[in-house]
């Protein structure tokens, strides 16, 4: 079957397409930044490079708000439970809002103690602390954001989140350049676009949430507990996932300002592009939880089947993208010689993951719609350890940049071992019939 004549197809596109375009959206305001701040120089790239990877660990291991949301509201609504879905959703926001004020007081407090730990250099030590100590006030709205997003999935409707980052896009493309060269508040003035943009952002997803499709309601202690319960083994995943990511940028700090500024970027076309398959497995986490709930586990099996030829064609097609376009990126970020000749080191490691990356996002959006949140946990966890293993290799024999990117192809490629093992196994959630 082609592209367009799959039974489960227009339901899979009808969700994804405007979820691709939100999950573009979403790290074109860290690209945007970097685009910017390239134009101050190295030092300043470098820092925000830091800086990436402290907010990576500090706010994505919250993703469980989204994750955790998404499947459990699709869920009710499948079986029909509409104050059921509406309490989930109110319990995810009261949640945001107490962990992102605590995340908030947890960065200030603690920005000089996290940015040594990062191994910041002393030429990046100020610019770090400045970009951080302004960023951190947008932690609470960051989750509300994230809350939102999880909440329309699971309606099913992702054109609203998409029309709302947008927006908060546009916001921080406008605040960037006036803040950081009109204002003369340089690096500070990137995170302080982020900030206002971020809650922009909150305040209209909370108002598209009020008018939403399920009624708003109290959430009680079971709903609180439901989520939390969630939660906890999404954390443990998520942490595992972004604690190796931080791991890596530390030791691209420790290298000097030219390899950390080549990692900021070369990080930055990877998620890009990488997270645009995130659609498909954000489909999947939908679609798949909806007919679990009507208990139509053949129908998720099918829509699963069809999610990974999608997302596999897509990352084939991303990494002829990032090859081809490899002339154009230093353009993009303003590099200097030494940082381009470092980028391109990594950059065909970059292009190569994209098919690898597309197959282990995509099962774990159908991990999370079939509610198989304990297995991603652990599996990520054993992927981790052997990564952690790997990098401190990469570090003892000093492979340099190439190294730390090496490393990331292995814990890629570890999930998606565990996760092809369950897919297929005996102990999947999902019967291997397809309709």
């Amino acid at each position: 079957m082609g592209f367009a004549d799959h039974p489960h197809d227009k339901a899979i596109l009808s969700f994804a397409l405007p979820a691709l375009g939100t999950l573009a959206a979403d790290p074109l305001v860290s690209a945007v930044d970097t685009a910017f701040v390239g134009q101050l120089g190295t030092t300043a790239l470098g820092a925000l490079g830091v800086n990436a990877g402290i907010f990576a660990l500090a706010f994505l291991v919250f993703n469980f708000l989204a994750y955790g949301t998404t499947p459990l509201v699709a869920t009710a609504l499948g079986d029909g439970r509409r104050d059921e879905a509406g309490r989930l959703v109110s319990a995810g926001l009261l949640l945001a809002t107490v962990l992102g004020v605590a995340g908030t007081a947890g960065l200030l407090w603690l920005a000089e103690p996290i940015a040594a730990a990062m191994g910041t250099t002393e030429e990046l030590w100020a610019p770090t602390l400045a970009y951080l100590k302004v960023r951190a006030w947008a932690a609470p709205a960051v989750l509300l954001v994230t809350v939102g997003n999880g909440a329309f999935r699971g309606f099913g409707d992702t054109r609203t989140p998409l029309a709302l980052v947008l927006v908060l896009n546009l916001i921080n493309l406008v605040l960037d350049p006036l803040l950081i060269f009109v204002a003369g508040w340089g690096i500070a003035g990137a995170a302080g676009a982020t900030v206002a943009a971020q809650w922009a952002g909150a305040l209209l997803f909370l108002g598209a949430l009020a008018r939403g499709p399920v009624p708003l309601r109290m959430p009680s202690m079971v709903d609180l507990t439901r989520l939390l319960g969630v939660g906890s083994v999404l954390s443990i995943r998520t942490f595992a996932l972004i604690f190796t990511m931080t791991v890596t940028t530390s030791l691209a700090t420790r290298m000097g300002k030219v390899p950390i500024a080549a990692h900021q970027v070369a990080s930055q076309l990877w998620l890009m592009f990488a997270l645009i398959v995130d659609a498909f497995a954000l489909a999947g986490q939908s679609l798949i939880a909806e007919h679990v709930g009507a208990g139509r586990p053949q129908v998720a099996r099918a829509i699963g089947d069809r999610l990974m030829v999608w997302g596999l064609r897509v990352g084939l097609a991303l990494a002829a993208v990032v090859a081809g376009l490899a002339p154009l990126w230093p353009r993009v970020f303003n590099l200097e010689p030494d940082v381009t000749a470092a980028l391109y080191a990594v950059l065909p490691i970059v292009a190569l993951m994209q098919p690898l990356n597309a197959a282990v996002f995509v099962w774990d959006g159908v991990f999370m719609g079939a509610k198989a949140f304990g297995t991603l946990a652990w599996q990520m966890v054993l992927a981790a350890g052997v990564t952690l293993t790997c990098l401190a290799a990469a570090w003892t024999l000093d492979g340099g940049l190439v190294g730390l990117w090496l490393c990331m192809v292995v814990l890629i490629a570890a999930r998606g071992l565990g996760q092809a093992s369950w897919y297929y196994g005996p102990r999947s959630v999902l019967p291997a019939q397809v309709l």
